[in-house]
């Protein structure tokens, strides 16, 4: 089964910084195979038997706290499940660059009070569409100024977040 591995704040702005040598070599000590990363920030696919989320979440974790010294958040998903991800785009066709778009991936489903909080709170023109654990931000202005860029996500729901672009999601589904 292939899997694909997103930590958070990896190799940003000089904070938790890994070689991509050094994370692809400690995932193979674990016996996870084909371990492929995908530019500087952690991103990773590997093939292993069909595992449990959650246990390849507190591997991957482990991983990242060994070679950083900290606690990092990481969202693991099946490789197909991603790809299922660009089929359901509800945004799809509705952006000119991929800058204008982003997955949000989440360990856990957003509550109700979440959701609420999302329809309330995103100043137009930004969109916003929960699925799952994922969240499609379409974000016309770029995400600089965004209501994602302000990090108010984890802030104010209380949850552990991490972002890619829709190039890098893309790039994710074929790894």
């Amino acid at each position: 089964m292939r899997y694909v591995a997103l930590p958070r704040g990896i190799n940003v702005s000089g904070a938790n910084m890994i070689k991509m040598s050094d994370l692809k070599a400690a995932f193979e000590s674990l016996g996870f195979e084909n371990v492929v990363t995908y530019i500087n920030s952690g991103n990773l696919a590997f093939d292993t038997k069909k595992t449990a989320e959650t246990t390849l979440i507190k591997k991957a974790a482990a991983i990242l706290a060994s070679l950083t010294g900290r606690p990092i958040p990481v969202m693991v998903r099946e490789q197909t499940y991603i790809e299922r991800i660009i089929l359901n785009n509800p945004f799809a066709g509705q952006f000119e660059s991929h800058k204008e778009m982003h997955v949000l991936f989440l360990n856990e489903e957003l509550t109700k009070e979440g959701k609420l909080f999302l329809a309330e709170n995103v100043p137009p023109p930004e969109r916003f569409s929960v699925s799952g654990r994922e969240i499609y931000c379409h974000l016309p202005m770029g995400v600089a100024d965004s209501y994602l860029g302000r990090g108010t996500f984890e802030r104010k729901l209380k949850i552990a977040v991490t972002a890619r672009n829709w190039r890098t999601v893309e790039k994710l589904a074929a790894l």
